[in-house]
């Protein structure tokens, strides 16, 4: 079984800032973290891969310093890791990366490819199915647990808005997942160290044979015009007292609101 796992490396939630000047987000000199739902896309990589067996590769398109996040999936138990960078690259939406990405799936092969369903940075959860049309695979969003894996076919549980679906399909397939399909695991200490040694195997867009009009900048249809940080309101009011003085207080709150 060859398993393909995409990961993003984004700002730590908790350090974002936005430049005033230029209304992007401050890259430089803030850490940089695996974004937290690809973590869940690299457990369960692990884990089909030690109930059906073959590799785990992790891909990840960035900046020559997201090769820390290859490391990290590595010492979590991934056998290999591809780093996608070109400063063809540099701009991409999530069209232009799906393709790109995509390429890189086509060029490793792969029977299931496992991305996060969103990256926490743009939250837009489009690069996943978008990577299975330029493949032309079927793909399932949102799963929240494996029930069986076989040769050529994998069925899982889609988490809905009532419950959840139970959905079958053939190999290969393009999955994306959400927190409530596993606990990702510590890196071990010998993964840590096989982690430090390995290769890095490092792929520019001549590389992926990608099309220049459908990477970076050049072949993104949409481009983010600004970004900010909302206003805080300052029209707050701290409700106190026992429980039932803060339901009452709130009550009358909300009633004047609503005449108002």
């Amino acid at each position: 079984m060859n398993i393909v796992v995409c990961i993003k490396q984004v700002p730590d939630t908790a350090e974002v800032r936005i430049n005033p000047e230029t209304n992007t987000l401050v890259r430089e000199g803030v850490p940089s973290i695996i974004n937290p739902y690809d973590m869940h896309a690299i457990e369960a990589g692990l884990q089909i891969r030690e109930k059906a067996g073959g590799k785990v590769t992790v891909i990840t398109m960035g900046p020559p310093q997201a090769e820390s996040a290859l490391r990290d999936a590595i010492s979590m138990g991934a056998n290999e890791a591809v780093l996608l960078t070109d400063r063809a690259f540099a701009g991409s939406d999530t069209w232009a990366t799906s393709y790109t990405l995509a390429k890189a799936v086509e060029k490793l092969g792969a029977d299931i490819v496992i991305c996060g369903k969103q990256a926490i940075d743009g939250d837009t959860a489009q690069v996943g199915p978008e990577m299975a049309e330029f493949l032309d695979i079927p793909h399932i969003s949102y799963v929240r647990r494996t029930e069986a894996i076989e040769a050529n076919s994998i069925r899982v549980q889609r988490l809905m808005d009532e419950g959840y679906d139970v959905v079958e399909s053939s190999l290969p397939v393009l999955l994306t997942v959400v927190k409530e399909l596993n606990e990702p695991r510590l890196p071990s200490l010998k993964g840590k160290m096989a982690a430090r040694k390995a290769e890095i195997r490092k792929w520019s867009s001549s590389d992926l044979g990608a099309d220049a009009d459908k990477i970076g900048l050049k072949g993104s249809p949409t481009q983010v015009k600004n970004i900010f940080a909302p206003e805080a309101k300052k029209d707050r009011k701290m409700l106190e007292g026992t429980i039932e003085e803060q339901v009452g207080a709130l009550v009358r709150e909300l009633g004047s609101l609503k005449c108002a």
